[in-house]
């Protein structure tokens, strides 16, 4: 089990964009407690990998400490912690998955 944090602007903006539906994506988003592993891989920087988690045409970006995904077993990984960043569509996808990356680069995950 994973330990899944949501950035505040995000769940803001979630609720914003998705008023009645955020239930729904806020729970496909809690699923990564259960399975860590779900997600596909866009980038890592620096021991930390960049996933993407899709819901109808919108993408929703977390970061996952890679390196504690090596070390622990699949039972250790109730210390593995996610935290879901960013929210794109389709046409703005790289874009976002760039940001990431250079803040991640920049300031560390402290940067979000």
């Amino acid at each position: 089990m994973a330990k899944v944090e949501i950035v505040r602007s995000l769940l803001d903006e979630i609720k914003k964009k998705f008023k009645g539906e955020s239930h729904n994506i806020i729970d496909l988003l809690e699923t990564l407690e259960d399975n860590p592993h779900k997600g596909k891989i866009v980038g890592q920087v620096a021991g930390l990998l960049i996933k993407e988690l899709r819901y109808k045409s919108f993408r929703f970006y977390f970061i996952v400490e890679g390196n504690k995904l090596r070390v622990f077993s699949r039972e250790g990984l109730i210390d593995l912690f996610l935290r879901v960043v960013r929210m794109s569509d389709k046409r703005s996808q790289q874009r976002v998955i760039d940001e990431i990356k250079n803040i991640l680069m920049k300031f560390g995950e402290e940067g979000f």
